[in-house]
């Protein structure tokens, strides 16, 4: 099959997703290609998609594709068009709401079959608000052009119903999926803070709910120290909240680098986010055997069991969780046995071959 991947940021768990489904399709001996923004990701997505250069046969193309409805849009969408006039795929995968929309408004146009992935995007609004109704908007009007829906877990579809509506296309469940060399326990360093999180710095990442929780924890006595992993929009007033709660000397923010990297910093991973799809974070977090906690949000609870669960926006039960983590001396261990039952569950293997068939079951189909 010739195969074209359409997202927006060269960031985040999408971009890990499409960059790991892309290499697997490309080494069953498929054609592939990807179209992503030009303006997010920085010197990490470069090297990314460096790597997978050679083996994208129809090219990586990088154009600027702005996170909100903009004019710019019209003009990003005619080059995404005549890119795939020119390859001629059989499939246009669109990821993400703006992935989404490029994909499904030219694939039918060079004869390819449309499918889509939300991994949350669109399904975080809600309808009552001004920008909710106009993405969950185009979501509806867009079911129209779509032939198959991949969710990458049952919360998302679930979501799509409720918010979008029934819909009568092919549709798919295909949980994220890691390489089997990363299910190995990766131990913290000598150094290692208690807390660890790791993700984009915005309001959605719920930093602000666990810097709560920290100054909390270190009002009873507690010497809680915390590693803050990533980037983005809301970074300086997430360091001038750490300043105002009085905990400069004990959370550092050293920046954006792999989860593997960073999984030595910090003995429990923490994940506060307010909402989620299906975050690779959390399943990163795990095949390292890392204790983790997480706000019952979105899919998690679909690979992370009930008691790592806490609910989302709630400082003092976070901080409760992360107290009995700590206390816990068989935390690590219970993490470590956790590792083979993952595996079989959650393995990129089976991903990608459950995507491949999903898009020949559309092929066969449009061709009957």
């Amino acid at each position: 099959m010739k195969i074209i991947h359409v997202f927006r940021a060269a960031a985040g768990g999408l971009f890990r997703h499409v960059r790991d489904l892309a290499a697997r399709q490309a080494a069953r001996g498929h054609d592939i290609g990807l179209v992503c923004d030009s303006q997010t990701g920085g010197k990490m997505a470069q090297e990314a998609l460096a790597a997978l250069e050679g083996s994208m046969t129809l090219g990586i193309e990088r154009l600027p594709m702005p996170r909100l409805p903009r004019p710019a849009d019209l003009g990003a969408l005619s080059y995404v068009r005549q890119h795939l006039a020119l390859a001629a795929p059989d499939i246009v995968h669109g990821h993400g709401a703006k992935g989404g929309l490029y994909a499904r408004l030219s694939a039918h146009a060079c004869g390819a079959k449309a499918v889509y992935t939300a991994h949350g995007g669109s399904l975080h609004y809600k309808w009552k608000t001004p920008h909710g109704a106009l993405f969950l908007g185009v979501e509806s009007a867009l079911l129209r052009r779509t032939d198959g829906l991949i969710f990458v877990c049952d919360f998302e579809r679930r979501a799509f119903v409720e918010k979008i509506g029934e819909f009568t296309c092919r549709h798919a469940i295909i949980h994220n999926g890691l390489p089997e060399e990363e299910f190995t326990p990766i131990p913290a360093s000598p150094e290692a803070s208690d807390i660890l999180f790791i993700g984009e710095l915005r309001k959605l990442k719920g930093v602000d709910v666990l810097l709560s929780a920290i100054a909390a924890l270190r009002g009873q006595g507690r010497d809680v120290t915390a590693t803050i992993v990533g980037d983005g929009p809301g970074r300086a007033a997430f360091e001038k909240l750490t300043g105002k709660l009085g905990l400069n000397e004990a959370v550092r923010f050293p920046g954006a680098m792999p989860a593997r990297e960073a999984f030595p910093l910090g003995r429990v991973m923490v994940v506060p986010s307010r909402a989620e799809s299906f975050p690779y974070v959390v399943l990163e977090a795990q095949a390292a055997a890392k204790p983790v906690i997480a706000s019952n949000v979105g899919g998690i609870g679909e690979m992370l069991e009930p008691q790592s669960l806490v609910p989302p926006d709630d400082a003092p039960a976070l901080a409760g969780q992360i107290a009995a983590v700590l206390d816990d001396p068989q935390a690590d261990e219970r993490a470590k046995t956790r590792l083979s039952s993952l595996q079989e569950q959650f393995s990129v293997t089976a991903m990608a071959d459950k995507v491949l068939d999903f898009y020949q079951t559309l092929l066969k189909a449009g061709s009957t």
